[in-house]
């Protein structure tokens, strides 16, 4: 099976940029991966931070998808614990309607923000959180399969008579993210995709388990849906690539202090490459910033298709998603455009 490769945009806000800006450039390089044969491409959901620009990926959904023609669009992912089931299949049904046959609903139960934020975003009085997940991840598929047509609501269904519109044919592809056996066992169970976030948990992965053993697990305990007959998994993968493995060394300085800035409570634009590299890195931020860098794959186009591939093949993947993150939004444009011509997408 050929290997399929996608995008993760989290619509990063530079230094010297504003949120605008960041938003401005995801849907251009929407558009990039659109021409350039990309499969997929996600947008994430964060929340009160100042380093990425993207709150409400529905919107950016609709954005992107009325300004590209074939590429699948969606959300990388659309964070549980602050919505309701039938607020988010609803949504969904509209984005299908207006671009069928092309969004992705990709579902996270991480919050996408600090604690106290995460306060502020509850929907009710009724606080949404992990132990509830499989609750809602099935009654979003109840839900959309009643809206298809494919499989009406049964009668001692606890919400019969509610349906999430509009209705029509076919249905979004609802994908599961995760970093651990959790998100692979709900994702297993209830027979849907599942996307692994290598780029922020690395090969370590979660509650003691290594993302491999994960996604071996996920294979194991799949049960065959409509939607998804075959186990499908992905990984997301951070990159950067350049005309050289010194030069995307350059440009991964940037990330490099961001990521020691949040370390210490800071979450700020992603500086510049220049104020980067002028930066003295303390004997701790190497020690911290040494496992973050395993995760992240750097050089040329080759070296990083030899790299992608081998993890690909590691975890049993079918797909890899693909996160760049630079200051400069041409050297990101210029990341995709290489990653895409040595996989000759």
């Amino acid at each position: 099976m050929t290997l399929k490769i996608s995008v993760l945009d989290q619509s990063p806000i530079r230094e010297g940029g504003s949120p605008s800006d960041a938003l401005n450039e995801t849907i251009d390089l929407a558009k990039l991966a659109d021409d350039l044969g990309y499969h997929r491409y996600w947008v994430a959901e964060h929340h009160n931070t100042e380093s990425f620009a993207g709150s409400a990926p529905e919107i950016m959904i609709a954005r992107i998808a009325a300004e590209t023609k074939r590429i699948r669009v969606g959300s990388g992912g659309v964070m549980m614990t602050h919505y309701a089931p039938l607020k988010v299949a609803e949504t969904f049904r509209v984005l299908h309607t207006l671009a069928p046959n092309r969004i992705d609903l990709g579902i996270g139960r991480a919050p996408g923000s600090d604690l106290r934020t995460m306060s502020a975003l509850q929907p009710g009085p009724e606080r949404y959180g992990p132990h509830v997940y499989p609750q809602q991840i099935q009654l979003i598929k109840d839900l959309l399969a009643d809206a298809s047509g494919e499989m009406p609501l049964a009668d001692n269904h606890p919400f019969q008579g509610i349906h999430a519109r509009p209705a029509g044919p076919g249905s979004p592809e609802m994908w599961l993210l995760g970093s651990g056996p959790d998100s692979a066992e709900v994702a297993a169970v209830t027979g849907h995709p599942f996307a692994y976030a290598h780029f922020i948990v690395g090969d370590g992965g979660t509650e003691g388990i290594d993302g491999a053993s994960s996604l071996m697990h996920y294979r194991r305990r799949f049960v065959p849906s409509k939607q998804c007959p075959t186990p499908h998994a992905a990984i997301g993968v951070a990159v950067i690539v350049a005309e050289s493995d010194e030069e995307a060394e350059r440009l991964s300085s940037s990330v490099r202090l961001w990521a020691a800035r949040v370390g210490k409570g800071q979450h700020a634009p992603f500086p510049s490459v220049e104020t980067a590299l002028a930066y003295e890195f303390s004997d701790q931020e190497k020690t911290v910033l040494a496992g973050r860098e395993k995760r992240v794959f750097l050089g040329t186009a080759e070296k990083v298709r030899d790299q992608l591939e081998a993890k690909a093949d590691e975890y049993g993947a079918d797909e890899v998603i693909v996160v760049t993150i630079t200051h400069d939004h041409a050297a990101r444009r210029r990341s995709y455009e290489l990653l895409a011509k040595e996989f000759d997408l």
